[in-house]
């Protein structure tokens, strides 16, 4: 198994006057680990609403392909191409009543790779109790057993939706941990949606960035490092050399300055900075997220 790829064309989803998607087109290789980035109200969560079958698309189409369902197919009342996605959101979708065991059944009809195996190892490592009913789970318990379910799913095409936000430091990192070594044994499409971006930079293959439903950028996470720099020393240095670059943010202490900059350092510039005495370094993948997002945004309003 080697995960769904996805396709979107001209994608859009409103709700009343609210466009929550705008004419998105979107490409998601297999078998990779994508990073769904984007600020509150950037579309995130309709898009994998959309892509789970949970949502009817109001224009466009998305198409599944891939694994064992050959030709593409749309995900929306297609009980086949459902069967392979596993959307896990925040609030879990979780039957408060049931008691945890029977979570855990529900999700073994529904999903055909499923591991009994993966879920009970799991549900030992985040000391979630088997009998105990979900309504008497705490936030951050109910948070760890969809992530079991979505990671158990073992779903040609999985998405989690900050559905780990409830969980403490040590349990996401128990989560991230988790994700990786079954990712390795089991490659499928995973999809993260998320606030937290520094937290899980080191794991992400590809990056998508939304903002008002809008596409911003899609790259490889090296590439979408490298299309950003920072350069630090004295600020008249900084200011000659930075002259006619996209300036993204700025900050001074004293004689000294620090800009950020978008777009790729060519050697003669980079040469150039150095014989000046300023320190050229990367931009933190939430870096340039917050800087992408807020030029859009600037430019959007204009």
């Amino acid at each position: 198994m080697t995960g769904l790829g996805v396709r979107t064309d001209n994608l859009t989803v409103t709700f009343g006057d609210q466009v929550a998607l705008d004419g998105l087109d979107l490409r998601l290789a297999p078998g990779k680990i994508h990073g769904l980035l984007g600020r509150n109200g950037s579309g995130k969560s309709t898009l994998a609403a959309v892509l789970a079958g949970f949502r009817q698309p109001g224009v466009g189409r998305v198409l599944l392909d891939g694994g064992d369902l050959g030709e593409a197919r749309e995900p929306y009342e297609n009980a086949v191409v459902t069967s392979r996605v596993c959307l896990i959101r925040e609030s879990g979708d979780l039957y408060d009543a049931a008691p945890v065991k029977n979570m855990l059944g529900l999700a073994a009809s529904l999903r055909p790779y499923w591991d009994a195996d993966l879920a009970g190892d799991l549900l030992d490592r985040f000391e979630i109790p088997m009998r105990k009913r979900v309504q008497k789970l705490s936030r951050g318990k109910k948070s760890a057993l969809g992530v079991v379910l979505g990671l158990a799913s073992r779903a040609p095409l999985t998405i989690f939706d900050e559905s780990y936000l409830g969980m403490d430091v040590p349990s996401r990192q128990l989560f991230y941990d988790a994700l990786l070594a079954d990712y390795a044994e089991v490659p499928r499409t995973i999809v993260l949606s998320t606030h937290l971006v520094s937290e899980v930079s080191p794991m992400l293959e590809e990056v998508v960035i939304l903002d008002r439903g809008r596409l911003v950028t899609q790259s490889p996470v090296d590439s979408l490092r490298g299309r950003g720099a920072s350069i630090v020393g004295p600020a008249a240095a900084v200011d000659e050399l930075t002259t006619g670059l996209a300036v993204l943010a700025e900050q001074r202490l004293g004689g000294t300055k620090s800009s950020t900059v978008l777009g790729d350092l060519d050697e003669t510039l980079v040469r150039q900075a150095r014989s000046a005495g300023l320190e050229i370094g990367p931009v933190g993948l939430q870096d340039l997220f917050v800087h992408l997002t807020a030029t859009n945004s600037k430019e959007g309003d204009r």
